[in-house]
């Protein structure tokens, strides 16, 4: 597999409206070089056996039963609070809304 030129690197850069500096181009040409060697190697392994996955461990939601249990009343939950208005928290406006 053929290396990462500089005017590869510098075309990227120039993609991504980024200003590199000459030497810059060399450095990142090596760096690319070795993550696209390291994803040849990931892709040599995986078989056609082995699913993809984003994790390597199942995923699996915790849920609970949605029930209706015993809380506060309103009253309850604003009562310490240092200001209200119809039954809501009133808080400083923030965003110069009404």
């Amino acid at each position: 597999m053929p290396g990462i030129t500089r005017e590869e690197v510098a075309h990227l850069a120039r993609l991504a409206r980024l200003e590199l500096k000459p030497e810059e181009l060399d450095h990142f040409a090596g760096q690319l070089d070795d993550i696209i060697g390291a994803v040849a190697r990931v892709s040599e392994v995986a078989d056609q056996d082995v699913p993809p996955t984003s994790h390597p461990l199942p995923l699996t939601n915790v849920m609970r039963p949605d029930e209706v249990r015993p809380s506060l009343t309103p009253e309850q939950a604003l009562s310490s609070a240092p200001a209200q208005e119809q039954q809501r928290f009133k808080v400083p406006q923030i965003l110069g809304e009404e």
